[in-house]
């Protein structure tokens, strides 16, 4: 049976849907019944069979285009963001006609995006084919693209009509994207969702075996955990910052990488045990939960070292970072009782110190 949340507030409410198979034609027809043409964007990792199903699906649509985007991060660009434009203003789409995002977290930032700016804004539904576009990017409403200043650096909030999560497409996820998308439901567990830290730790087997069963327990756990937060905070002016604990350094890292040769997931990942040093070495948290944090990280095959990346050689990228306000670093951070919290009143020298 699916399970449905709700997220934001009355006047901008939207279903997150979570099934095996979430995605069927009178969801479908529902949503895009009064909507003339559609374009779908996907991207060149999702398998054709994929493509074809939603073809079907949405097969009561006379006016259905679908373009694709290369693979990866280096998508999220101003070059991908006019082709598209483009193509939107060639095919005469207007606010009557609606965008389908039917990929990742690069395809449903890059959708959104040019879904909130085209004619001032259009409709648009995420179909999120990766766990960590089902668990984070598709729901919250944050889009947007990057430039070689940093990651996100350009674009809006806005919020999609409807988001459909099926747990199908984890079955065929390559290994790499599913412990990318693993790193971003822990997070959700390490800055305050005790149920979904509970899960994890006595199912870390049935994780990494891809039990789907339990995968819809944990997107719904993560999704419930982002929905509280993104509803009271739509526009990050609070709360929501705490969204991005590990993000501060794992979007350096990125940057470090040019977008290459990592995840968005390993990074965070990564940066969520520097956030944790850091919270430790500011008298926040004991050793032991620091180790707990660790743990929790290496019994889901997860990444955790991370001696080959330089305080030095990230510190030009933190300077960029979205959390910089009037000159001075933010940082979120977390405490003894496992509530994350968003400062910039922190010694230097524990930055320092968490990449000794």
């Amino acid at each position: 049976m699916a399970k449905i949340i709700k997220v934001g507030k009355k006047n901008s409410q939207y279903d997150v849907v979570i099934a095996r198979n979430a995605i069927t034609k009178i969801r479908l027809s529902k949503h895009l019944k009064s909507k003339n043409k559609i374009l779908v964007i996907t991207d060149s990792g999702i398998p054709s069979k994929y493509i074809r199903e939603l073809k079907n699906l949405l097969s009561f649509k006379k006016q259905l285009h679908f373009h694709e985007i290369p693979c990866g991060e280096k998508s999220k660009s101003f070059s991908t963001f006019i082709k598209i434009q483009e193509k939107l203003a060639d095919l005469k789409f207007d606010r009557s006609d609606s965008m389908i995002a039917f990929g990742g977290g690069v395809v449903g930032d890059i959708t959104g995006f040019c879904a909130a700016t085209y004619l001032r804004g259009i409709d648009f539904i995420q179909i999120p084919t990766t766990l960590l576009a089902q668990v984070d990017s598709s729901v919250g409403g944050k889009t947007a693209i990057n430039i070689k200043q940093g990651k996100n650096l350009v674009g809006s909030f806005n919020n999609p009509s409807l988001v459909l999560i099926s747990s199908k497409f984890l079955e065929t996820l390559p290994e790499i994207e599913y412990k990318s998308g693993l790193g971003e439901v822990i997070k959700y567990a390490f800055i305050g969702n005790k149920k979904l830290y509970k899960l994890i730790h006595e199912n870390s087997k049935k994780i990494k075996s891809r039990n789907l069963n339990i995968l819809e327990d944990i997107i719904e756990e993560s999704i419930i955990t982002k929905s509280k937060i993104v509803t009271q905070d739509e526009k990050e002016n609070g709360i929501r910052a705490i969204l991005n604990f590990g993000h501060t350094f794992g979007h350096a890292i990125e940057a470090s990488k040019n977008y290459k040769g990592i995840t968005h997931g390993a990074a965070v990942t990564l940066g969520m045990i520097i956030a944790a040093k850091i919270s430790y070495f500011e008298g926040h948290i004991k050793i032991h939960q620091l180790d707990n944090i660790i743990n929790l990280i290496d019994s889901l095959g997860l990444e955790s070292n991370y001696e080959k990346y330089k305080f030095k050689d990230l510190k030009k990228y933190l300077s960029n970072d979205k959390k910089v306000s009037s000159g001075k670093l933010s940082l979120v951070l977390i405490n003894s009782k496992g509530v994350a919290f968003k400062t910039n009143q922190f010694n230097n020298k524990s930055l320092e110190k968490s990449f000794a």
